[in-house]
């Protein structure tokens, strides 16, 4: 299975900016539970959390995105090949591939602007889940660090800078899925160098079989002693796979595919990135520095159909999405110690910059992937810089009160060359977003938060150049939540939050032409309970609900319905976690989303998708252990994702039909996993 090699041509960016950090000094004593940082006085907001190595490594995943699921109400899902990107939802979201919620790897963002399937990217299927070593998610816009994409919320993703231990781990399992990983880190001068290499494929359930190969690897070479620690990791991806699309529920209903079958068994695609990233954290005698630092370099290829013949009734609606982009950028910030108005302070300075190449950006009708007539195609360079400023202050105003005060302000330039010169030009925008939290207590191991805060995220930029109906450069939101977190029941972390939001413009994925566009203004509500129970040494609970009401907010002018299509409205949880009973060891998830509104006036609805993951694990010695995983453990005929909008099949009329399309979830499968320590 030798994919094509990553071309990676990688200068290190050396830039500003970071995530802030509190000094938690003066707070009350943390207690860890080794699988969650989520006790009393650790957070700023009652949705503000981190999740660590030793819970992830017990729970099965069938994507390496899956891990964002750890983040309470998050569900991944995917609605073509496993190579593209995920399906995301979370606080009444459908965030599509990732607008509205931002997502970091060791610094590095994943959420890529202006892209050429959808605005705001968020492509995982690099991540090793067995490298990392703690993810820290964050909800609402209330946090002076996080910028562009976060106003449902952020997650950053911490890699390991030295392995506990060498891995090595063989997995088979149905339809031809066969992954090997081996990692490990040793000491090199006064360093350590931590390396990975994985190689996976897989064809999938599908009629048309999918053959996923990927290949991955990560070399990171760690220096420095506790005040001064550092590291430099270079990052290498590859991926082809074919794609069974959504399909339009009519198709399985007339007999014309089998519920796992294509219309277009030629979509699919090929991708590839590479990173080079630098790493600093210094401890001060009053606080601390961290510098961050990227280089990235990607490339797509993605051919998709989602009309069938409803655009070309001869050729078919098949289009590629191309792109070739570079990344430069980072993150500095400093924090330290002192006093405002004779109360304990913790202030933090930070700067964030963003440079982002297109050459180019494309879209083009395709035949079995090959390009139809050149002319149809639309192309595009675009040159995207963004710089943000922050500052913060956390002050400990009584034993029992603190405050933390933000404001953030954020500068964007676009300059779009377009293969229509009536839509090349440049545009810029800027905009201002004050943060405020509080937080009381504790009082009887309980805390309550209020937080308020102002976000954004930006457009794409060849849409703030367009021509015909140019959109804004970048869209307010605003955000409120109260919050509680209580330890009153030993072993038991429970949070509650009630949250809102508001956006000027929402961004909706359209599916019958793949694009992501701007739409309506929106409002959101909702509440979340999450619960961490630790009720042995050796057994874990975990329980999230999660419910949202979503509506455009403005008076439904042309009278089409508030509804907004795709937004979530229930997400809830269950999780029994064994980490050491003996040489056993194990996980068993239960997952609801959904059901969702399809269309604005509310008469097209999707169902339910309910499913249930099995990890059963056997310790053999020290060294060697053996996991079967069953994903989908009950066999549940569901829906990923479900869309309505028009598609044409056959002889159907030239307006086509409007329909559900959806993609199935996988049906049950078993992976069987040796893995070594040495």
């Amino acid at each position: 299975m030798p994919p094509t090699q990553a071309r990676a041509s990688i200068a290190l960016a050396t830039t500003l900016a970071c995530a802030s950090v509190l000094a938690q000094e003066r707070l009350p004593e943390v207690t860890v539970h080794g699988n969650y940082l989520n006790a009393v006085g650790s957070s700023d907001a009652a949705s503000q959390g981190s999740v660590t190595a030793k819970l992830i490594e017990n729970r099965p995943t069938l994507r390496p995105a899956e891990v964002l699921e750890f983040v309470p109400g998050v569900i991944v899902t995917q609605h073509s090949g496993d190579g593209k990107a995920n399906q995301y939802f979370l606080r009444g979201f459908n965030l599509d591939h990732g607008t509205d919620f931002a997502t970091f790897v060791d610094g590095m963002p994943a959420n890529m602007p202006t892209h050429a399937h959808g605005h705001g990217y968020t492509d995982l299927n690099w991540l090793i889940p067995e490298l990392v070593e703690r993810i820290d998610y964050k909800k609402g816009p209330y946090f002076a660090d996080e910028g562009d994409f976060a106003s449902a919320g952020a997650a950053h993703i911490r890699s390991f800078r030295r392995l506990p231990q060498g891995i090595g781990s063989a997995t088979v399992g149905a339809w031809g899925y066969r992954r090997g990983l081996v990692a490990n880190s040793s000491l090199l001068g006064d360093g350590s160098l931590l390396y990975a290499l994985e190689g996976a494929r897989n064809d999938g359930p599908w009629e048309h079989p999918e053959k996923l190969h990927r290949l991955n690897a990560v070399v990171r070479y760690a220096f420095g002693d506790a005040a001064n620690r550092s590291s430099l990791t270079a990052m290498a991806y590859d991926a082809g796979w074919n794609a069974t699309d959504q399909v339009p529920l009519r198709a399985l209903e007339q007999g014309l595919i089998g519920r796992f079958g294509s219309l277009d068994p030629s979509d699919g695609g090929n991708t590839s990135r590479a990173s080079l990233s630098y790493q600093l954290e210094s401890k001060r005698d009053d606080g601390t520095l961290k510098l961050d630092a990227y280089a990235i370099r990607s490339r797509l290829d993605l051919f998709s159909n989602f009309g069938f013949f409803l655009a070309n009734p001869v050729d078919g609606d098949q289009f590629q999405q191309s792109e070739r982009r570079q990344v430069f950028g980072g993150a500095l910030s400093r924090q330290w110690d002192g006093s405002l108005f004779g109360h304990d302070a913790t202030h933090t300075l930070g700067v964030q910059l963003r440079h982002d190449r297109l050459d180019p950006v494309s879209l083009s009708s395709t035949v079995a992937r090959q390009r139809l007539d050149p002319a149809t195609s639309k192309e595009s360079t675009v040159r995207q810089t963004s710089v943000g400023l922050y500052a913060q202050s956390a002050v400990q105003w009584t034993p029992w009160l603190r405050s933390i005060a933000g404001l953030r302000t954020d500068r964007f330039a676009f300059k779009v060359a377009a293969s229509d010169p009536a839509d090349s030009g440049t545009a810029s925008a800027g905009i201002t977003s004050p943060k405020l939290s509080l937080v009381l207590g504790p009082w009887s191991k309980s805390e309550l938060f209020v937080n308020w805060g102002r976000g954004f995220h930006s457009n794409d930029a060849r849409g703030t150049t367009a021509a015909v109906q140019p959109v804004d450069a970048l869209v307010r939101s605003r955000g409120e939540e109260l919050g509680l977190r209580t330890e009153i029941v030993p072993g038991l972390q429970s949070s509650l939050a009630l949250w809102r939001l508001r956006l000027a413009s929402e961004l909706l994925f359209v599916g019958d032409a793949g694009a992501t566009e701007a739409h309506r203004a929106s409002r959101r509500h909702g509440i979340e309970w999450n619960n961490h129970w630790v009720l042995r040494p050796w057994l874990l609970v975990d329980a999230d609900l999660a419910l949202s009401k979503a509506r455009f907010d403005d008076g439904d002018p042309d009278g089409v319905g508030t509804r907004i299509p795709g937004a979530i409205e229930k997400v809830a949880s269950v999780g029994v976690t064994v980490t050491e009973l003996g040489p056993w060891f194990g996980q068993l998830q239960l997952r609801c989303f959904g059901p969702r509104p399809l269309v604005e006036d509310n008469s097209r609805r999707s169902e339910a998708t309910t499913l249930a993951y099995l990890r059963a694990g056997y310790r053999i010695d020290s060294r060697l252990k053996l996991a079967l995983d069953v994903f989908n453990l009950f066999d549940r005929r569901a829906s990923d994702i479900d869309y309505f909008y028009p598609s044409r099949l056959g002889a159907e009329g030239p307006q086509g039909v409007e329909d559900i399309h959806f993609h199935p979830v996988e049906p049950r499968s078993v992976r069987l996993t040796l893995m070594a320590s040495f």
